[in-house]
């Protein structure tokens, strides 16, 4: 008899339950009491990194913003055109909704003219795997344009798949020029100095977190 009073009493609670359960809402805007968010997504088109000459032209290959499966607009920092003077550039390509931001960033180097025609800087290659000796840590370069490369943990440390710019534009003299580095959070450099063949050159590697001491690194 008691089992019998304890089922009806579950049931009955089971029943009061359901009747007086508020309907949950579930729309594209809002789940129960909160209230879905949409943030942006944005890539670029084409490569994070682009050099070309001084008074050539240059066409940007943009990027793609989404938001919730649709394409929106989106804004870029700066626009680069034959006239810019050489150097190097971080455009910032940002899309935005109401409920936030998301940005992703394109690398160009624009060359004197001078140096693309120089036949020593057209025909060194300082690409390949260099060690520094104090960390036993690697660094790469690429080489990307005439007298450009992207040099991957520039400071032979901490940076492994990180990458900044290097330029040769005479003889063998290399440095990193000042540039806004959206791997390294900031603006970077490095001091000027000679590459010597077979394969060796110091460094200093100016960025944030980085000591002010010469890296040493020799081709593997």
């Amino acid at each position: 008899m008691k089992n019998i009073f304890r089922i009806a009493f579950l049931c009955l609670l089971v029943l009061t339950y359901s009747c007086n359960k508020e309907t949950i809402v579930d729309t594209p805007t809002q789940v129960g009491i909160s209230k879905v968010a949409y943030y942006p997504s944005i890539s670029i088109n084409g490569p994070k990194f682009i050099a070309v000459t001084e008074g050539n032209g240059y066409t940007d290959p943009g990027a793609t913003a989404m938001l919730n499966g649709d394409t929106i607009s989106y804004k870029t920092s700066m626009t680069i055109d034959a006239s810019t003077t050489s150097g190097v550039y971080t455009i910032n390509y940002t899309a935005t909704s109401p409920d936030g931001t998301n940005s992703d960033q394109r690398i160009v180097v624009v060359v004197p003219a001078s140096v693309v025609a120089d036949p020593v800087i057209i025909a060194n290659d300082y690409s390949g795997t260099y060690l520094r000796a104090a960390t036993g840590v690697t660094s790469t370069w690429t080489k990307i344009y005439t007298g450009v490369y992207t040099v991957e943990n520039p400071g032979g440390s901490s940076g492994v798949g990180l990458l900044v710019v290097a330029t040769n534009y005479s003889a063998n003299n290399i440095q990193i020029p000042t540039q806004n580095s959206p791997y390294f959070g900031g603006i970077v450099s490095s001091s000027a100095t000679t590459y010597n063949p077979p394969g060796t050159y110091t460094w200093v590697y100016f960025a944030p977190g980085y000591g002010t001491g010469p890296r040493t690194f020799v081709k593997q």
